[in-house]
């Protein structure tokens, strides 16, 4: 017969870290996560903006240099997603990304139905930092000293 022991998830609810389940599955969304929006979203911006800008709808024109500036967000975030220090941080400014991503593709490409996507990823990325809000402590402790 095996016992629970209820002090284990006490100190998880105190501390704000997720059990060992759930810290897998964060970090094997993080690193998902991560991998995408370095590869796969913010890298053809910063390898490849000019072709990127040239392919754009007729009424999304988007300056080079914010194309570039989106870029390098995207792939600082999916970095910072992928170090155990930053990630709630990533975690947040992504969301906040996402979230202007989607507000992009509904009011000025006028595609409501594209923003879907971000917005999920919106959802995904604040529950990432919501539960890796210790990290957020941490980092902010350690620059404190």
């Amino acid at each position: 017969m095996t016992t629970a022991n209820p002090s284990a998830h006490v100190s998880d609810a105190v501390t704000g870290r997720p059990g060992k389940i759930r810290n897998r599955v964060l970090w094997a969304l993080q690193i998902l996560l991560g991998l995408f929006f370095v590869i796969a979203s913010g890298g053809p911006k910063l390898v490849m903006p000019n072709s990127l800008a040239d392919n754009a709808p007729e009424n999304l024109t988007i300056p080079l240099g914010l194309l570039v500036f989106i870029g390098v967000v995207e792939v600082a975030g999916g970095v910072g997603l992928m170090v155990p220090r930053l990630s709630a941080l990533a975690a947040a400014g992504l969301s906040v990304v996402t979230v202007l991503a989607a507000g992009t593709q509904a009011f000025i490409a006028d595609e409501p139905s594209m923003g879907i996507f971000p917005l999920a990823l919106a959802a995904i990325f604040a529950w990432i930092a919501y539960e890796r809000r210790a990290t957020l402590t941490d980092l902010r402790n350690s620059l404190s000293r």
